[in-house]
């Protein structure tokens, strides 16, 4: 069923809230840091405690944010000019006996400075632990979280967000982009969405298609998509991680066709799922789907691999599914059969970022499983800036002419054991200590090569005087060292000159 949100419905439930001061940082301070923080960690009694009583506020706290039965004069009374007849017919509320429940899981979202509302399909536990109806439209999560702070947030014209489901890719998007276009194939999806949007004043041409298709013949400069990306059968159980396509096709198909949708230098930023098989290297897999011929950059970002049977439960939870019982262990034994039948030993999970280019593109495949608290977002603008450098340096003798500066964030880590002429050093690795932490070992004449990058000579200057101080070949030197400080500039451990001290 798609409820009816009306544009009026919306505008009197967004006066509600604001009479209320139902944002992010009203509810923060009604419960304070400790009951807020316990309600993130589904933790209801403090947050309880803490509403009881507290007028408009309190009530839409109970209701939509803990799930409780309230009294229909305190709906009303909360709801301001939205007519609680109304507000049921919508399905924002429904009927539980004579008091009245969430129908939507309606709540405040903020990111720095940043308010919005979010209007989505009530999860699992807000249901009672039934399962999620086939058309769930998925609220916040963590997996839109981490695309949120993967997405670059430079200034742009036209942004399509395809699979909008919610609709909170696109409004982070509003921040920086002058135009949006969201696409779904999930009716129930655009309906919640552009509820979102009216909410908070945001405006989005809305789309209803399968995949590409209400986009055909149309170029953007910025794609975003959490696509419905479970490894699994072909299957469509649930629109908002399903896509009907066998295993990893669903992230093969976006990322084939996305390009063809960039303007000239536009780019792609998506979350994305592969198999990992025996004897398979994961790397080739993906950078197979990068459709032949296309001038793009592309950089795959490995964040994490689970195995079939963390994998398959995880997500059956996530559903709502009792995993003891007939219908989930079932349930269980198909997808497993699947994997199994395939050789699938693990999935992988991670980041995309595509750019349309004039020339031969740059692909590089990368794990990076360790922890880091930096968003990735600035790190693909970086990333990117520095692929053009190097791109612009591709030879040998353009790299040696260059004046290149350790950078301030790179930190080297030496360890040592004790031999018989006391502690000798066994591991000299370098550490980017911001971004996304990246480390590289290297040897002894490396860390005297990135001693002497502070931009006073040419890399190649250095190389020799290096060279002729250790007695070593200089071109041998030189072959060794040059796809090392590549690897470097790469990873922002060494920068140009020029770039030193730039508010970046």
């Amino acid at each position: 069923m798609i409820p009816d949100l009306s544009p009026e419905r919306i505008d009197r439930l967004r006066d509600a809230f604001r009479a209320a001061n139902y944002d992010a940082d009203g509810v923060l301070e009604l419960l304070g840091p400790s009951a807020h923080a316990a309600l993130g960690r589904n933790e209801p009694a403090p947050a309880l405690r803490v509403a009881a009583d507290a007028g408009p506020l309190g009530t839409l706290v109970r209701l939509f944010l803990l799930g409780m039965p309230e009294p229909r004069e305190e709906v009303q009374a909360a709801l301001g000019e939205l007519d609680v007849d109304e507000a049921l017919d919508a399905t924002i509320v429904v009927a539980d006996g004579e008091r009245l429940r969430a129908g939507l899981d309606i709540r405040p979202y903020g990111t720095g400075e940043d308010s919005w509302w979010v209007v989505s399909d009530l999860d699992s536990e807000l249901r009672g632990g039934r399962t999620l109806d086939p058309d769930h439209v998925l609220g916040v999560g963590h997996a839109s979280l981490s695309l949120v702070r993967a997405t670059s947030r430079r200034p742009v014209g036209s942004v399509l967000d395809l699979g909008t489901g919610c609709g909170v890719q696109a409004l982070h998007a509003s921040t920086h982009a002058r135009s949006l276009t969201v696409t779904d194939l999930s009716e129930r999806a655009l309906a919640l969405a552009g509820a979102t949007f009216r909410l908070n004043g945001v405006e989005a041409e809305t789309r209803g298609g399968e995949w590409f298709d209400p986009v055909r013949g149309r170029k953007f400069d910025l794609i975003v998509c959490n696509p419905p990306f479970v490894v699994g059968p072909p299957r469509t159980d649930f629109t908002y991680r399903d896509s009907g396509l066998a295993g990893d096709d669903a992230s093969a198909l976006v990322v084939r066709q996305a390009p063809s949708f960039l303007n000239e230098g536009g780019r792609a930023q998506l979350l994305a799922s592969w198999v990992h098989k025996e004897g398979e290297d994961w790397q080739d897999r993906v950078a197979s789907w990068l459709p032949p011929g296309a001038g793009l950059d592309a950089w795959f970002v490995q964040r994490d691999v689970a195995d079939p049977d963390l994998y398959v439960g995880t997500w059956l939870r996530d559903a709502g599914y009792d995993l003891n019982s007939p219908a989930g262990i079932a349930k269980a034994n198909e997808w497993l059969d699947w994997f199994a039948a395939n050789d699938v030993i693990g999935v992988g999970f991670g980041f995309i970022t595509l750019r349309r280019t004039d020339g031969p593109g740059e692909v590089v495949c990368e794990d990076l499983r360790q922890a880091f608290d930096d968003p990735l977002g600035p790190e693909s603008d970086e990333w990117l800036r520095r692929v053009d450098w190097l791109r612009s340096h591709g030879s040998t003798e353009e790299l040696l002419s260059a004046r290149l500066r350790t950078a301030e964030s790179t930190v080297l880590e030496q360890v040592s054991h004790h031999g018989e002429e006391g502690w000798e050093t066994i591991v000299n690795r370098l550490h980017r200590t911001d971004g996304p932490g990246w480390q590289h070992e290297i040897d002894e004449l490396g860390t005297r090569l990135l001693a002497g990058f502070q931009g006073a000579m040419p890399t190649g200057e250095l190389i020799e005087l290096l060279a002729m101080g250790y007695g070593e070949d200089p071109e041998e030197l030189t072959a060794a060292a040059i796809p090392m400080v590549r690897e470097l500039v790469r990873h922002g451990m060494v920068i140009p000159v020029e770039w030193s001290g730039e508010d970046r």
